[in-house]
C-alpha cells in the first residue's frame, strides 16, 4: 500500500520566495522538504491548542447528532423503531462517551 499525496500551489511573494528558498539551501533542504516541515510544525502547534480542541469536538457532537437523527429516519421509514431508539440512546455525548438511556435526548 502507498500513501496517496496531495499537490498544493501556494503564491508567495518574490522575496518570501527567494528567503525559503535560500533557507531551504542553508538546510540542505529542497523547497518542498522545507514547506511540509513548516506544515507539519504549524499542525502540531494547532492540535495542541484547546479552543482548536473544543471546535473540532462540537463538530464531532454535530456529526453524531446529524448521524443518529438520519439512522433514526431510515429506520423509522422501514419500521425498525426499536432500533432507531436504542440509536439515539447510544448517541455520544461530547468526547466522553456514549450517553445512558436514563439520560434525556434531544429532539
Amino acid at each position: 500500500m502507498y500513501d496517496v499525496m496531495r499537490t498544493l500551489a501556494i503564491r508567495l511573494e518574490d522575496e518570501e520566495h527567494a528567503q525559503l528558498q535560500m533557507i531551504a539551501r542553508l538546510e540542505d533542504l529542497s523547497l518542498t522538504d522545507a514547506l511540509r516541515q513548516a506544515i507539519e510544525l504549524w499542525i502540531s502547534e494547532r492540535r495542541n491548542n484547546p479552543e482548536l480542541q473544543a471546535r473540532a469536538a462540537a463538530i464531532l457532537d454535530d456529526i453524531d447528532r446529524d448521524a443518529a437523527n438520519r439512522r433514526t429516519a431510515i429506520e423509522e421509514i422501514l419500521g425498525n423503531k426499536t432500533s432507531a431508539k436504542r440509536t439515539s440512546a447510544t448517541t455520544r455525548k461530547g468526547r466522553g462517551g456514549a450517553r445512558t438511556s436514563e439520560e434525556p435526548t434531544e429532539e
